[in-house]
């Protein structure tokens, strides 16, 4: 069963605790901006413009929040960026009861919560660094990706309640105030959290900044990383090749007959790593995490392109299930080699870029989907993008065994933050 050793520290307890309920809490938002829009708009177009809205400030803030985390006491900042998201937050909340019935503003309120959600995430991971031993990284990144994914998984099923009680004007609201709420657990756990300020500098004398130079330093250092490029690498391939969903309601229509399968196919990948997080006790006990890794990304473009040749819903989701577990094993292995390979001082920098990477690859592998059934039918481009996506991963470790080769070096020192 999943590994719950980092809860016995009571730092990481907290945080853990505040960034479920945070996580759960906007779970709720994300099901209702979208529901608001199209009440006001009729439009799929406005809705499809929030993704927009919301990718854009995630692209450029993730990066420079990656660098003010390496530069300020990463409490101080989670803090601060925090209060703009429950802000943000309570906007929504008081739009939505006075009845404003603003596209602009919706679309205005969502880039800023992406911004205030860029610069909070690479102060937040790179964080657990600081408050774990190194030997209990895995086990954390594991406990915090199941908890989100929980959230993924009831979240939205707990505002459609919420939707399906109250009329949309009234059942917006009502999920912005849950929100709202939920989000001040976020607060306290930020709030007792320690002084995490910056590492002095090392040897490099390299003295971290804010700006663009600072980024520069970080990208440079990542480009001379061959395990961290590999890690970031497999993550864009598994998830440009291999995402599916953009073509869930073509296959849920064509295939499986109606609107009521497209629910459990969209909730299919999710339910696997929720799972796949409820018995992970194993991720922390294995030591080859780049050979692990690369399974993990192959099993996932396995399983996807699996997953496109079944013609039962019952068998389409089980494997899009085992899909998703491989992707949790995926992405816990590449949070931690990140956060324990690359040193403190671009630990912040080098989470932003993962933040990019994250948010980017799933929202390119859903063009790339779309696109591509457009010219070779659904099922080539689903089947297809899973094998293409396997066999890519396989190539670039071998091609490249950096990966394959990478074991964790504890640290020989504990962090006093503990």
């Amino acid at each position: 069963m999943i590994d719950t050793s980092p809860l016995r520290m009571t730092t990481f307890r907290r945080m853990w605790i505040g960034t479920g309920a945070s996580f759960f809490g906007f779970q709720f938002t994300a099901v209702a901006v979208p529901v608001q829009m199209f009440a006001i708009t009729h439009s799929t177009f406005w809705v499809g413009l929030l993704g927009v809205a919301g990718l854009v400030p995630l692209l450029i803030f993730g990066l420079w929040g990656g660098a003010v985390a390496d530069v300020v006491d990463r409490r101080r900042l989670l803090l601060t960026s925090s209060a703009l998201t429950w802000v943000v937050t309570l906007g929504l909340l008081v739009q939505a009861i006075l009845g404003v019935r603003s596209p602009h503003l919706l679309l205005v309120l969502t880039a800023v919560q992406a911004i205030g959600f860029a610069i909070s995430s690479p102060a937040r991971q790179s964080i657990v660094p600081r408050i774990v031993p190194t030997e209990m990284v895995p086990a954390a990144n594991t406990l915090n990706y199941t908890t989100t994914t929980a959230g993924g998984v009831l979240g939205p099923l707990a505002a459609g309640l919420i939707m399906g009680i109250w009329s949309t004007g009234s059942g917006v609201a009502v999920a912005y105030l849950v929100d709202a709420l939920l989000f001040t657990l976020t607060f306290w756990a930020t709030w007792r959290l320690p002084p995490i300020p910056p590492i002095e500098p090392d040897e490099t004398g390299e003295k971290p900044t804010a700006g663009l130079r600072g980024i520069v330093v970080g990208l440079k250092f990542l480009v001379t990383q061959p395990v961290l490029l590999l890690s970031f690498a497999v993550d864009l391939i598994a998830m440009v090749f291999a995402m599916p969903r953009a073509l869930f309601p073509a296959v849920a229509e064509e295939r499986f007959g109606g609107p009521t399968a497209v629910g459990w196919l969209f909730s299919a990948i999710a339910i696997g790593s929720l799972l796949g997080g409820l018995t992970s006790g194993w991720i922390s006990r294995v030591r080859r995490q780049g050979i692990a890794l690369i399974v993990a990304v192959v099993g996932w473009g396995v399983a996807i392109a699996l997953s496109g040749l079944a013609h039962q819903l019952w068998l389409a989701v089980l494997l899009l299930a085992v899909a998703g577990a491989a992707d949790l094993v995926s992405a816990v292995y590449r949070q931690t080699i990140m956060q324990t390979f690359a040193p403190d001082r671009l630990r912040g920098r080098l989470q932003g870029v993962f933040t990019v990477v994250v948010a980017g690859g799933p929202r390119l592998g859903d063009l790339r989907a779309g696109a591509t059934a457009q010219f070779t039918g659904v099922g080539v481009s689903w089947v297809g993008g899973g094998l293409v996506a396997a066999g890519l991963t396989v190539m670039l470790a071998l091609a490249f065994p950096a990966l394959l080769r990478y074991r964790p070096v504890p640290e020989p020192a504990a962090n006093a933050e503990r």
